[in-house]
């Protein structure tokens, strides 16, 4: 990483916190698009671009200042068996930035007054998002770490030079994961974030406590922020003093599901939180010491407008 300082690092600089979007999926399945085989939204890459976009620029209009690329559910193993080539799955992942960055240019040509410039997250998935099982709420996949390096080095390496705003390694739900990516992530240009999915108020879904996955990355040169995804919001108080007790010392990201239970088997979510309780909840994360603050699973576009509204970071 050059010493010139990012898009990233100057939005973490900044005295107020970072909106991010909602769910991604959860948005385009509303919207009536299929998002129910193994490459879930980002099978919306090759047929239906122009979704993704527009899903993008609705989070962008309700006051997301950053947005996370279509790539989460993304693998080589993914597009193979649909008959692409891994030069073809290239071309996809680095599609996945720049249809986020095509929302982010249509977004400032309408609003050349906003006074920021929306960054756009890279979303590298777990491996249990791959298997398409359930797995990534519990960890458990049954695999070794040269499985696991495997899986995530060539996708982070697209990735890093798609020219992304930010890496977000999203919805880890283990240890063993997480010392893979640190050791990936070691080698990219791009600013990271590393975001974990826990099952309760101190552990990640794995057994293992949230404590031991921040200290992984206490000196990490890449990784910026570290925090919580997909998990229950009434969780998110006690996951951020965990990661404050671990002596991080950098930023916080916080974005949850709805609250809802995800059936595997039926691939749908059960549970919702209103947009006023989400924004309410925003608040009270800020305060206790988030930085980076959005919605995961089930959390949409009015969720993400009242957090904006209720953090006043929303710039009118």
């Amino acid at each position: 990483m050059n010493s010139r300082k990012s898009n990233f690092e100057k939005f973490l600089e900044q005295d107020k916190p970072i909106i991010l979007d909602g769910g991604l999926g959860s948005e385009l399945n509303d919207r009536g698009y299929d998002i129910s085989t193994p490459l879930w939204s980002a099978g919306l890459l090759i047929d239906s671009p122009q979704a993704i976009i527009d899903a993008h620029r609705a989070y962008l209009d309700a006051g997301a200042q950053c947005i996370t690329s279509a790539s989460y559910q993304a693998s080589i193993t993914g597009f193979a068996t649909i008959g692409l080539s891994p030069e073809q799955a290239k071309e996809l992942f680095i599609k996945s930035v720049d249809l986020a960055k095509s929302a982010v240019d249509e977004f400032l040509k309408q609003n050349p007054d906003c006074g920021y410039q929306p960054l756009v997250a890279a979303s590298i998935g777990p491996y249990g998002a791959f298997v398409a099982d359930g797995s990534e709420y519990s960890g458990d996949y049954g695999v070794d770490n040269a499985t696991l390096l495997e899986f995530h080095r060539q996708r982070l390496i697209w990735l890093d030079a798609a020219g992304a705003d930010v890496l977000a390694c999203e919805t880890i739900p283990s240890i063993q994961e997480a010392v893979v990516l640190s050791q990936l992530l070691e080698q990219v240009n791009t600013p990271a974030w590393l975001s974990f999915s826990c099952q309760d108020e101190r552990l990640l879904n794995d057994g293992n406590t949230l404590r031991q996955a921040v200290a992984l990355f206490e000196h990490h040169p890449r990784v910026l922020a570290i925090g919580v995804n997909c998990t229950a919001p009434q969780f998110i108080q006690s996951l951020i003093g965990e990661i404050k007790s671990a002596s991080w010392d950098r930023a916080i990201v916080v974005y949850p599901n709805s609250g809802g239970h995800y059936d595997a088997d039926d691939k749908v979510w059960h549970g919702i939180e209103t947009p006023l309780e989400c924004a309410a909840a925003a608040r009270s994360w800020y305060e206790a010491g988030a930085k980076i603050i959005g919605g995961c699973c089930r959390m949409g576009p009015a969720h993400i407008r009242e957090m904006a509204r209720e953090s006043g970071a929303k710039l009118q």
